[in-house]
């Protein structure tokens, strides 16, 4: 367990169970593949941040909607959570609702499909007191894939003038208002470019530029990280690894800008954490399973200072 003077990071958003299968080659559309390895774990982005915060040393809570108490997929992801040390007390449960559930097959460069349900009516689900979620946090971090659940707790944290990291993993409008809010938003490459229409990420962070305040930045898989700064588009580069699974790899990244930001860093320091803290996950199977220690990841960062 971190010490209770670790940083408390509030992760919100959505919990998947993901059924994840590892196979030589995607199969053709009608055809069949052989399985070499298959695991069922905890998904989704906001859970996958939680668990990467919890590793990472920080003290993760999440708050997101879930199935009916008597849903046993919902009753297994709580339960996993609390085993990694997540505290899961903001979780709010859908009546006769079931949890989301993704079938993921991953190849041999590590590259993933994904196909998700999704009940509709854990959609309609709402924050029961976002000011006493955000009460004692020292970060908030929340993806879109449920904008109105997230929205009012990221409205709770500016309010109290915290830092709001956004996962921007849904492709939305430019002009979606929840990017007003946060003070980083951080665009996965499939976002930004279904947000903005423009395939040229630097072309889409700039467009993103002029409708929010919000520190900007893009992850592009092994290439670098892009973000603003005095108003150009700038570089990070990532870290070199032999890639074995990229699924959760977006959310670890994340986590440790989160958990860095909390910890007092700059941006540029805090997403050299994140990359490093995704590049180690990338080398490990099993999704949210691979997400490293905070020891791991100080090893990590000595061997590539």
């Amino acid at each position: 367990m971190p010490p209770s003077s670790a940083p408390v990071v509030l992760c919100a958003g959505i919990a998947v169970q993901d059924i994840v299968f590892r196979v030589e080659r995607f199969p053709q559309p009608g055809g069949k593949s052989m399985a070499n390895d298959f695991v069922v774990v905890s998904g989704g982005c906001a859970v996958n941040a939680a668990i990467a915060v919890a590793r990472l040393g920080g003290r993760a809570r999440y708050s997101g909607p879930l199935g009916d108490p008597g849903d046993p997929i919902s009753n297994q992801l709580v339960a996993a959570m609390a085993r990694e040390g997540i505290d899961t007390r903001a979780v709010v449960r859908v009546e006769g609702a079931t949890a989301p559930v993704s079938g993921i097959m991953i190849d041999a460069s590590g590259e993933r499909m994904i196909a998700t349900y999704r009940d509709r009516r854990i959609e309609g689900a709402r924050p029961p007191d976002p000011e006493q979620l955000v009460a004692d946090i020292a970060v908030l971090l929340a993806d879109n894939r449920f904008p109105d659940y997230v929205r009012p707790i990221c409205e709770a944290a500016r309010r109290r003038g915290l830092p709001i990291v956004l996962d921007a993993d849904r492709p939305t409008t430019a002009d979606d208002p929840l990017f007003r809010i946060p003070t980083h938003v951080i665009f996965s490459g499939e976002c930004l470019r279904g947000t903005t229409g423009i395939d040229d990420l630097s072309a889409g962070l700039q467009r993103m530029a002029s409708r929010t305040a919000a520190f900007l930045a893009v992850s592009d898989g092994a290439n670098p990280v892009r973000y603003v700064a005095g108003g150009e588009v700038r570089t990070m580069p990532v870290f070199g690894v032999e890639t074995v699974d990229t699924l959760a790899a977006g959310d670890v990244f994340h986590a440790g800008i989160a958990l860095a930001l909390a910890e007092g860093r700059d941006e540029l320091s805090a997403m050299r954490f994140g990359a490093a803290a995704a590049g180690l996950k990338c080398t490990r199977f099993g999704g949210s399973t691979g997400a490293p220690t905070r020891s791991e990841l100080d090893a990590f960062l000595r061997r590539h200072s």
